[in-house]
């Protein structure tokens, strides 16, 4: 095991590119599956949860490499429809893999996923999505067994917009006979990446970004194989936004798509930095102080997202005044809360709200990430903090950021990562 350890106080400075999407690629991954033949994603962050779903892709028969930040996918040998436990527990994303097995091969079966403690994120919406299209689904010995021996179209409503059940009914609709419309479906610029690759593939989907999206008889016999980018990373962006905004400094993020962070910027904006956008760059400058802004309340997208809820936080604790948080996506998402504590934060939580009242100065401590966005948020602060941090958890942050250290040692962060010391 490692630690982070960081000397706060130093401004960031300089220019970096955004790193491939996350929450594409994992679908992304998926929906390879489909094609039945070889698929190169190009802009593929390397990332723990990446590499689960690499294994999990192997252990079904498909052959992958990967170099550089590509990888390239071929399904042909695909013989397998089962992920066993030992796969599943590695990610919570691990459950899209059930919507494009089920398409592919007719059955799938696999344990319960694991990932972040977030609360209860029941996986109901995506059994519902996939019964609508005529699937069979048993639970037993904690295992989901899915089958289907053909697929039909059909409507389905989605009783929140749910971005795993969207994806999972629109992976499952490739095998289906017959159009599939999901209604109420997750708005997420990562739908609309899915959407892209699966056209790509020569699938016909539409209206990924609005609330309804359209899959014209999927037939997967027919998809091809194809090359893809993954769209950035928006909620690392982000953080890096965050940390600038808390440490003070003058950065300039490439590679980025402005629009989705909107939300984002317009909040750090009000809190006092200097925030620019062009068509691919976000150029953020901020003097280190910064002040409250009108309560942030989580939603699905086009609203404040919930992952960049904590780092956004963790920027606040150092602005004059007091700033409501009101969490309404997961709720456990303010286990950093206690954790930016111990290093002088001032926050109250009550159920999902939040209440940050800004200090003058953060002071360097050992904590530990609980998860992966509020390793992110213990990250920002220690940037800000006077005197050294020790963050461990890192299994939690390496799920979601490529080179943590790399990135913040180019704008100028003291960090590195080094062996955690044995207990005495």
């Amino acid at each position: 095991m490692s630690v982070l350890h960081i000397i706060g106080g130093r401004r960031l400075s300089g220019s970096v590119p955004v790193q491939g999407a996350k929450n594409s690629v994992l679908p992304i991954l998926a929906a390879a599956l489909l094609s039945d033949d070889i698929c190169v994603l190009h802009n593929c962050p390397r990332l723990s949860d990446v590499d689960a779903s690499i294994a999990i892709l192997r252990h079904l028969g498909c052959r992958v490499e990967q170099e550089g930040d590509s990888i390239a996918v071929d399904s042909r040998p695909m013989c397998i429809s089962e992920i066993p436990h030992r796969l599943m527990r590695e990610m919570r994303s691990s459950v899209i893999f059930l919507g494009a097995i089920l398409a592919r091969i007719g059955e799938a079966e696999l344990s319960m996923p694991g990932g972040c403690e977030l609360g209860p994120r029941p996986i109901d919406l995506h059994l519902e999505a996939l019964r609508a299209m005529g699937a069979e689904i048993t639970k037993r010995s904690g295992n989901l067994h899915c089958q289907a021996a053909r697929l039909h179209g059909c409507e389905i409503h989605l009783s929140i917009p749910s971005v795993g059940a969207t994806e999972n009914a629109m992976l499952a609709a490739m095998g289906a006979d017959g159009d599939v419309v999901v209604h109420n479906a997750a708005r997420e610029p990562e739908i609309s990446d899915l959407q892209a690759f699966l056209c790509a593939m020569g699938a016909e989907v539409s209206g990924a970004g609005t609330s309804q999206v359209v899959i014209r008889g999927g037939e997967r016999k027919k998809l091809h194989g194809c090359e893809h980018a993954i769209i950035p990373d928006r909620i690392v962006a982000a953080t890096w936004l965050s940390a600038a905004a808390a440490a003070g400094g003058e950065i300039e993020l490439t590679r980025t798509i402005p629009e989705q962070l909107s939300t984002v910027t317009d909040t750090l904006r009000r809190a006092g930095c200097q925030v620019r956008t062009g068509e691919e760059q976000i150029y953020l400058k901020s003097a280190g102080t910064l002040h409250s802004v009108r309560p942030i309340r989580t939603q699905p997208y086009p609203g404040f997202p919930t992952d960049a809820q904590p780092p956004v936080m963790a920027a606040l604790t150092l602005a004059a005044g007091t700033t409501l948080f009101v969490e309404t996506i997961f709720e456990n998402r303010f286990r950093h809360a206690g954790e930016l504590a111990r290093m002088g934060a001032d926050i109250r939580v009550v159920g999902r709200v939040a209440v940050v009242t800004g200090v003058q100065q953060l002071s360097g401590a050992a904590v530990e990430a609980a998860d992966l966005r509020g390793g992110a948020a213990l990250v920002v602060a220690a940037l800000a903090a006077r005197g050294e941090s020790r963050i461990s958890g890192l299994a939690h942050i390496d799920r979601g950021y490529s080179g943590l250290e790399d990135t913040l040692t180019l704008l100028g962060a003291d960090i590195r990562r080094r062996p955690e010391p044995p207990i005495s």
